[in-house]
Parts: structure tokens; C-alpha cells; sequence
């Protein structure tokens, strides 16, 4: 693994001008605080040095608020006046219950609170109690304190809400080693098969028409790009018999701006990428970067009569390959478990979950979600159950409200 603290592009502890040496818990005291919406200048602020993951950034969090709306809490721990650790959670109604969590909800994946790496060795779960304590005195209608799909670590840091009681995520990660190349991979991968394949799709295409694999660089390709990516998932959410997390317009309003945002970055963070065949879009990706990570946060494919074709493979087999020319070392397909992903994947990644009840009414709830992700996994992780699952809930489509989303986007 690399050093977190070198890989981040543009949030380098290095930016600051205090020592870069890891600071101990004797060297300073531990105190915590907590701000409605106007605290998150202070995050943008913080963020500038911090380590974090895609999810925690400014600009999702900045950006979450402003579409939705959100009802923001922040919360700092800081070591003698500096800032250590710092959450930026939304609240959300639940039923009569109002819950604190992660800024962008079922859409924010992979994720690590913005923090100081120098104080990360220091920071302990008495620490995180007594900040999740300050959230409750500040705000004392939030009943539960919710922080799902946490990385167990980021580029080899450990997360530090790993030192509170915890339980697996119920959906896996996956993601493939891009050590060694692209050459090296596909000869860990059916590397024969794939090119094969890949030449295939390539005269497929070409019959059809001109196709070249697009990236989005102005706000008019990011529109173009979502648009269609939008257009794909309500038509692929529709024939499975789920609910469309991206069907709500704010959710819709955030990614155009997160997108068309990151295009005035130097390496911008967040990239959409397409599949264009005789003038039409067949399949999108969306992706951020982290670290040397490469994180594909998205992907749909166009229900038409190129559908056989495979494009979303295609798709894949250049961004992992331009992934790989870039230098990433790991991409990074992000929650779940699917036969497309497991065609490259070698690495698993179990998340992990923390809920933290702040009231008596927060106590019931998380009773309930532990048992509800305990359900989840079980019938995730076997493979007939699960199978049966997705076959009832597509023969319930137009019988019945749309169920829950999945957890993967």
C-alpha cells in the first residue's frame, strides 16, 4: 500500500505548515464540538489538508447540501484547538425517527470520515463517544447516529470508527489489483477470452456504425452523459421491480453539479466516461478518484438492439485498462456483489457499519437495522435465496409499489 498521505491528489497533510509527525494522544487533550450548516465552511476549510474519501469530500458534501436541501450537522474532534476528525452528516426522518448519516445516503460508498492522518493513531473510540455526545446536546431530536459502508481502511490507514463496536456491511465490495499492468492482469483474468471478446464487440460496432469511448470535459458532455446514464437506469430499475435512487430530481441536480464541478480540477475527481456507437450512448460510467484508487461509482448500459453486444463489458475492459496506463493501482467496482464484476475482480472488500443511538427511541431503531442487515446478508450470501429474491420481485413489477433499492448504485 502507498502512504495515504502522498497519494491523495491535492489533499496533502504536506499543505499544512505544522510538522507532518504523527501526533500522540499524551500530547494534547481531546475536546469535541458540534454546528448546524453553517460549520460546513468549515469542513471545505478542513478538507483542504485532510484524508477522506470521495464520498466525505467538500465538494460532495457542498454539494449534497445545496441540491437536497439536507439538514446538515458538523461535528469536530480536535487535540488542543486543531481539528482531528470531522463529520458532515445529514439528517433524515425515518419513520417518527430522525437519523444522522453520511451525506449523500444510499449513493455515498467506500466511506472515511475527513480526517488528519497525523492524529489518526490517537484517536480512539473514548474520543468518538464524546463527539457523537456533543451531536446528541446539540441536537437533541437526532435519535440514531448511522455510518454505513465504512472502509476498513484507505490506502493502508486504518478507519478510525473501526475502534467502535461495528458490524459487516450485509452487501460486499469488489475490486481488482492493477499491480503489474494491464498485460499482468488479463494474465490473471481470462486475458485470452477478454481480447477475444473485445475484438468481437469491436467488428459488432463497426458494422453498426463509428463508436469511440468518450470522456466527459465540459458541462454539455456531463449533461449529455447523465441524461443518458439517467435514462438507463430508470428503464433497468423499472424491469428489476426496485425503487429509482436516481429518479428524485434533487439527487439528479447534485451529480450534474459533482461532475461539472470536478472538470475545473487539475485531476478531477469525479469522471464520467461513455460508449458512443453510431451516435447514441450504450453505456456510462461514472467514477472518482482516491488515492490510487480508481472507484466506479456508476454504470448502466442502453436496453436496444445492441443490448447482446455487451457494452458495458466493453466499456470496462478500457477503463480498466486506462486505469492502468494512469498508474491507479486498484479499481475499484464498489458495493455489490455482481456475475459482470466478479469477471475481473480478485479482491473483496467487507465494509462495516456503526449505529450509535443517542436516545432511548434510537436504541429500538438500531435493534431493528442490525437485525434487518443481518436478514440481508443471509440472503445475499446464499446464492439460491437470493436468486428467488430477484425473480419474485421482478414478477411483482406493476403489481405493486417498486421495493427497496439496492444498496449498489
Amino acid at each position: 500500500m502507498v502512504d495515504a498521505t502522498a497519494s491523495f491528489d491535492g489533499n496533502r497533510v504536506a499543505a499544512n505548515e505544522t510538522s507532518a509527525r504523527p501526533m500522540r494522544a499524551d500530547q494534547g487533550r481531546w475536546t469535541a464540538t458540534a454546528k448546524d450548516g453553517a460549520g460546513l465552511a468549515d469542513y471545505v476549510q478542513f478538507c483542504a489538508s485532510a484524508l477522506f474519501a470521495p464520498a466525505q469530500s467538500a465538494s460532495w458534501v457542498n454539494n449534497w447540501a445545496t441540491a437536497t436541501g439536507a439538514d446538515m450537522v458538523v461535528a469536530t474532534l480536535t487535540c488542543d484547538g486543531r481539528p482531528a476528525l470531522l463529520l458532515a452528516l445529514e439528517v433524515v426522518g425515518r419513520g417518527p425517527f430522525k437519523v444522522a448519516r453520511f451525506a449523500g445516503g444510499r449513493h455515498a460508498n467506500g466511506n472515511f470520515a475527513a480526517a488528519d492522518p497525523r492524529f489518526l493513531p490517537a484517536i480512539d473510540g473514548r474520543a468518538i463517544r464524546s463527539l457523537f455526545k456533543v451531536v446528541a446536546r446539540t441536537r437533541p431530536d437526532i435519535d440514531l447516529i448511522s455510518l454505513e459502508r465504512l472502509l476498513p481502511d484507505l490506502d493502508g490507514v486504518a478507519n478510525p470508527l473501526a475502534a467502535l463496536s461495528g458490524f459487516p456491511s450485509p452487501n460486499l465490495a469488489l475490486a481488482v489489483d492493477l499491480g503489474g499492468g494491464f498485460d499482468a492482469l488479463l494474465s490473471r483474468a481470462s486475458g485470452k477470452r477478454k481480447r477475444k471478446k473485445h475484438r468481437s464487440q469491436t467488428r459488432k460496432f463497426e458494422a453498426v456504425g463509428t463508436f469511440r469511448r468518450i470522456e466527459a470535459h465540459t458541462r454539455e458532455e456531463v449533461d449529455r452523459l447523465l441524461d443518458a446514464f439517467l435514462e438507463m437506469k430508470e428503464v433497468r430499475f423499472a424491469k428489476m421491480g426496485i425503487a429509482n435512487v436516481f429518479g428524485d430530481r434533487q439527487v439528479r441536480d447534485f451529480f450534474r453539479t459533482l461532475f461539472a464541478d470536478a472538470l475545473t480540477e487539475e485531476k478531477p475527481s469525479f469522471l464520467l466516461h461513455g460508449l458512443d456507437v453510431a451516435g447514441k450512448l450504450r453505456a456510462v460510467t461514472g467514477c472518482s478518484r482516491s488515492g490510487k484508487r480508481l472507484i466506479c461509482e456508476f454504470g448502466a448500459i442502453a436496453e436496444d438492439d445492441l443490448a447482446f453486444t455487451s457494452p458495458g463489458d466493453f466499456l470496462f475492459f478500457d477503463n480498466i485498462q486506462e486505469a492502468c496506463d494512469l498508474g491507479f493501482k486498484v479499481y475499484d467496482f464498489s458495493v455489490g456483489d455482481e456475475p459482470y464484476k466478479r469477471l475481473w475482480c480478485d479482491l473483496e472488500i467487507q465494509h462495516f457499519e456503526v449505529l450509535a443511538p443517542l436516545t432511548l427511541k434510537g436504541r429500538a431503531l438500531a435493534t431493528t437495522m442490525r437485525q434487518g442487515a443481518r436478514a440481508k446478508a443471509f440472503i445475499k450470501n446464499n446464492p439460491t435465496v437470493w436468486k428467488l429474491t430477484k425473480m419474485l420481485r421482478r414478477k411483482a413489477v406493476g403489481q405493486a409499489a417498486p421495493a427497496a433499492a439496492e444498496d449498489d448504485s
